[in-house]
Parts: structure tokens; C-alpha cells; sequence
């Protein structure tokens, strides 16, 4: 009886595990496909199926999508725009975090009247369709004088993550015991003493999601960067585009790939690295109390 008992329990393990293993094997096979083929030259891609392994590992796709070996105008490879979009990230991930980290601050722990009302309106920024802001954010850019730059880009994905990073950081900081805060204030703590010494060093869950969901979705912004950049701030998901649309008479089905899995590389290694960090944050202040 024992021993009916201990082997069901692992038949039935055994039957998740295989589920689970086709199922990733499944999603993965795309990128199965695309790293293989970015070894392999143009006669092996038309000789051979899709699926099957490079006779030998052949860079010279990886190296014309990054240093760029074509003719014809606007032919680049992606290391200029890899570092425009490094360059557009970095800042516009900090900003926005720290900028969603405060508005969240103020808005869960120092409520005031109407507070509530400006958290529903702002929520509107996380549902409104981005073509909706494409004709005033650009008149705004001209204002400013960013129009076509790398700074307009900042200032607009600072802007356009700026109700989700709030939502994220104000529902998190409503499940902080309240005690904390009253107590501080009744030793004379300050606005900033509160939020430096009390609040931020609790804030390390849902930094990690702000800093994940915010790089995640700027890296892989496209409508932004084509409407907003110009042509020495277009990002790489611009750059991609154009290095897949190139028109030649031989498509380099290879070079498209590397670029592809290039263009990919930095979420791919966020995810991989911080990606438990992004699931914790997420279900840190789930439940209250």
C-alpha cells in the first residue's frame, strides 16, 4: 500500500515535468532556429533545412550585423544604435523609477484631499493608446528644442512609464505598516528622512520590477523611436528594422538573425539574471497585513 502510494506521486511529477519540458522546448524552438541560422552562410541556409546544425560556426553574419558591410543609403549595422538605445535607456529607467518611487511615496503614505482622484486620472496613462499622445508630444518636443534627440526620447519614455512605475510603487507602499511612518513623524523625522531611511530601504522587491519593466519596455519601444528619433538618435529597434528592410537581391536571411538575436541579447540577460527578483517584486505586496 505504501508503495502504490509513493510511486504515484512521482509518475504524476514525472508527467508535469515532461508537459512543462515540451511546452519550453516548443517556445524556444524559434530561437533555436534563429541562432543556428545565424551561423550558417547562404549556401548552407538554402541547402539545408531550418532546423539543422551549422556544418561550422561561421561569425561573419554576426559581425556584418554589427559593424554593418552592405552598400546603399542608410545601410548601418546596429553598434550605433545599440548605443543610442543604451544611452536613452539608462537614463529614462532611473528617472522614471525614482520619479514612480516618489509620486507612489506621496500618494500612499502622505495622502491629501484629492489625492485618490489624481491617483484614478493618472492610472488613465497606463490604458491610453501611445498614438494618442504621438502629435502633442512632438509639438512639445519642438518647445523644448529636443525635437529629433536623444534628450526628447528620455524626456518621452519618462513620461509614458511614468502612471505605470507609479501604480507599481503606490500599491506597494500601501501594504507598509502605517505605524512606521506616524511613528517617525512624531520623532521629528521629515518628508525625505521618512522616505530615505524608512521607506526606500523596504522598496528593494518593487525597485527591481520598476527597473526591469521600465528597461524592458523602452528597449523594445518602436513607435517612439521611429516618430521621435532623428537620424543620429534612432534606437536599435529602428536600426533593426531598417537593417532587415535593406533591399538587396540576395536576402541575408543570417545577418537578419544576428541582428534579430542582438537586438534581443540585453532583456534576454535582464530576464535571465533578475528575473526571479521580478516575480518576488511582483507578489511582494500582494497581500496586506
Amino acid at each position: 500500500m505504501n508503495t502504490k502510494r509513493s510511486v504515484a506521486p512521482s509518475v504524476g511529477r514525472l508527467l508535469v515535468y515532461a508537459v512543462l519540458a515540451l511546452a519550453t522546448a516548443f517556445f524556444l524552438l524559434p530561437l533555436y532556429a534563429m541562432l543556428v541560422t545565424s551561423f550558417k552562410d547562404a549556401q548552407e541556409i538554402r541547402s539545408t533545412s531550418l532546423l539543422a546544425l551549422p556544418s561550422a560556426l561561421n561569425g561573419d553574419a554576426w559581425r556584418m550585423a554589427w559593424s554593418g558591410a552592405c552598400t546603399g543609403v542608410d545601410c548601418h549595422g546596429l553598434q550605433p544604435f545599440f548605443w543610442n538605445s543604451v544611452l536613452m535607456v539608462v537614463p529614462a529607467v532611473l528617472i522614471s523609477t525614482v520619479w514612480g518611487a516618489l509620486n507612489g511615496y506621496v500618494l500612499s503614505l502622505w495622502k491629501f484631499r484629492g489625492s485618490d482622484a489624481l491617483f484614478g486620472l493618472l492610472l488613465f496613462g497606463v490604458f491610453m493608446p501611445y498614438q494618442v499622445v504621438l502629435l502633442p508630444m512632438s509639438q512639445v518636443l519642438g518647445w523644448l528644442g529636443l525635437s529629433s534627440s536623444i534628450g526628447g526620447l528620455v524626456l518621452v519614455h519618462c513620461l509614458a512609464g511614468l502612471a505605470g512605475t507609479t501604480l507599481f510603487f503606490r500599491n506597494y507602499y500601501a501594504a507598509i505598516p502605517k505605524e512606521l511612518v506616524n511613528a517617525a513623524r512624531m520623532d521629528g523625522a521629515s518628508f525625505w528622512q521618512i522616505f530615505w531611511r524608512i521607506v526606500l530601504p523596504l522598496s528593494t522587491p518593487i525597485i527591481m520590477v520598476a527597473l526591469i519593466w521600465q528597461f524592458t519596455n523602452i528597449w523594445n519601444d518602436f513607435l517612439f523611436g521611429v516618430v521621435f528619433s532623428g537620424a543620429d538618435s534612432k534606437p536599435i529597434t529602428v536600426g533593426l528594422n531598417n537593417l532587415a528592410n535593406t533591399s538587396s537581391s540576395v536576402k541575408a536571411y543570417n545577418v537578419d538573425m544576428a541582428a534579430a538575436i542582438i537586438a534581443g541579447l540585453p532583456t534576454m540577460v535582464i530576464y535571465v539574471l533578475a528575473g526571479q527578483f521580478f516575480v518576488r517584486g511582483l507578489t511582494a505586496g500582494a497581500v496586506k497585513g
